[in-house]
């Protein structure tokens, strides 16, 4: 199994773009509608774009209609922690990246209740789409079961 980890700001403030860091970094969010992702329809993965880590297949991926990539569950419950985040008056949940401990979006009890219930609201700035027809080639190969 590949291992992930946290880089350090110096490092990623070389490979992302500012919006990309200023989002895992910095919890700031995208303007919504804004990412290419939220339209992307194909096969495949979402990971952390500073660490590499799988968090979401296109499988649980939904068109939520609130302009970010939507998700009903991460790839593996793992790959994700929850804080409690209070930053807009009301309290929500934070979602980040387990390994990259990078900031991701929040999640919202108002998903489909057929599964699960969950909003995985993410901020497509923070992810890299891997195409299916890429995993094996990137590394992602252990993944390709989750699409059998």
């Amino acid at each position: 199994m590949k291992e992930y980890k946290q880089k350090d700001d110096s490092e990623l403030k070389k490979e992302l773009d500012e919006l990309s860091f200023n989002v895992l970094r910095k919890e700031h969010t995208e303007r919504p509608f804004t990412s290419p992702l939220n339209n992307e329809d194909r096969k495949g993965i979402y990971v952390d774009k500073a660490s590499g880590e799988p968090l979401f297949t296109s499988m649980d991926k939904f068109d939520a209609g609130c302009g970010w990539p939507s998700f009903t569950r991460p790839i593996e419950k793992e790959r994700v922690n929850y804080h409690d985040d209070y930053k807009l008056t009301m309290k929500r949940t934070e979602v980040r990246s387990s390994a990259g401990d990078n900031h991701l979006g929040h999640v919202f009890n108002d998903g489909p209740v057929d599964k699960g219930g969950l909003r995985y609201c993410i901020n497509g700035a923070a992810l890299d789409f891997i195409p299916y027809e890429e995993m094996e080639e990137k590394g992602y190969g252990e993944y390709l079961i989750f699409f059998r």
